[in-house]
């Protein structure tokens, strides 16, 4: 996703909210140190090899922890990963 559909995603979400989720809800305390770092970044819109870049991993490690934390997340996509990184 490019990171100009990432601003106005998020533009969106923060204008409409979502009734009854707060971050507590996604149990981001689940998530290791490195994961929320990883999760930050997907919220700026980084690609997984922007990512591995920034945290100077391989690209595959990223792709690692993008998956890890959709998981322990339960998000369905990495779209929904950005809006609660928003809200995070």
């Amino acid at each position: 996703m490019s990171p100009s559909v990432t601003r106005r995603l998020i533009t969106d979400i923060a204008a409409k909210g979502h009734p009854g989720s707060t971050a507590s809800d996604y149990r981001i305390d689940r998530l290791t140190e490195r994961e929320r770092e990883v999760l930050t970044l997907i919220g700026q819109g980084m690609s997984n090899g922007e990512i591995a870049g920034s945290l100077f991993l391989s690209p595959l490690t990223a792709k690692t922890h993008v998956r890890n934390i959709m998981t322990k997340l339960a998000a369905r996509d990495r779209v929904q990963l950005v809006g609660i990184a928003y809200e995070s």
